[in-house]
């Protein structure tokens, strides 16, 4: 069993709050399987800044959550791969920007199935996976994969989430 997250008991809703404008909802069926994106976006931050400290230089992001299609679209034009992936981060495009983290809720959802956890899961794996992006992190070499990785369980357990390396295939972009 999973222990409940402390940040719902301890948190402040102002400790590290996300403005409305920067979460969007492209699909609506983000919105079903108890999923509750934007509260999972605000946990996934806070967590991730306490973990990182506020001098990681992570900003306040846009997060898009879409659809296959869309990220589909995304990833030929910037990353010549004409296939939708879970997760798309881009660095901000001018000094002092904050970001941008998109995700595929088919792709995302499919992965979650296969992997046996929730939509939940999957995705405050990938928010997470995306924030540590943004703030330097990376995962092409593998000493660089193993800490990103360790950032990212430990993060997903302060929510209360279980270890996302004990059964999610090595899936993220």
């Amino acid at each position: 069993m999973v222990p409940r997250s402390p940040l719902s008991k301890d948190d402040s809703p102002d400790d590290y709050i996300i403005p409305n404008n920067h979460i969007l909802i492209e699909d609506r069926r983000w919105h079903c399987y108890g999923t509750h994106p934007e509260r999972l976006t605000r946990m996934a931050f806070t967590a991730t800044r306490r973990v990182l400290g506020n001098d990681a230089g992570l900003g306040y992001p846009e997060f898009v959550f879409s659809t296959d299609r869309s990220v589909k679209k995304l990833n030929a034009r910037f990353r010549d791969k004409n296939k939708p992936t879970n997760v798309l981060t881009f660095e901000p495009s001018f000094p002092g920007g904050n970001g941008s983290i998109i995700l595929a809720f088919e792709t995302v959802q499919r992965e979650a199935r296969e992997a046996q956890l929730s939509l939940k899961a999957r995705t405050a794996h990938l928010i997470v996976h995306g924030l540590l992006h943004l703030a330097g992190y990376d995962h092409h070499h593998p000493g660089d994969a193993k800490a990103m990785e360790a950032k990212e369980t430990r993060i997903l357990r302060m929510m209360g989430l279980a270890d996302p390396w004990k059964s999610v295939k090595r899936t993220t972009s």
